[in-house]
């Protein structure tokens, strides 16, 4: 069965992940790479390669702050970072918000630029280097 949403897209195409990505994910739920719909293999950045692709999953801004202190370094200047955090409708115990994301971003020389539902429980928020930061 399919899990396409609304939209009619996967989700794979909805989050902009490549063949040619390399990605990195950060806490993903069990069934992440089911909600991909993904038509190919998900690839890591090997050792000393950057990701284009960083999608970090969590209930709690404490390890938020520590994930994207650790992994903002291991992105290519020009990648993504998709946040995910668990949606006030699914009842999941959280201190995140869209808005604890920002706060923890902007500070970072990062903007969100896209929100999107990733499953039923989380909710995503894409965001890159901006471009007056860019190396």
């Amino acid at each position: 069965m399919t899990r396409t949403g609304y939209s009619g897209k996967p989700l794979y195409l909805k989050l902009g992940i490549k063949e040619t990505h390399r990605t990195l994910l950060i806490n993903p739920p069990d069934e992440y790479m089911d909600w991909l719909e993904i038509p190919f293999k998900v690839t890591k950045p090997s050792p000393g390669e950057l990701a284009d692709v960083i999608h970090i999953f969590s209930k709690e801004e404490k390890l938020l702050k520590e994930s994207l202190t650790k992994y903002l370094p291991l992105l290519q200047q020009d990648g993504m970072i998709w946040v995910s955090w668990p949606k006030k409708a699914s009842k999941v115990e959280t201190d995140i918000t869209e808005d604890t994301v920002r706060k923890n971003v902007f500070p970072l020389g990062l903007v969100d630029i896209k929100v999107c539902s990733v499953s039923e429980v989380w909710s995503g928020l894409k965001v890159v280097i901006r471009k007056e930061n860019r190396k």
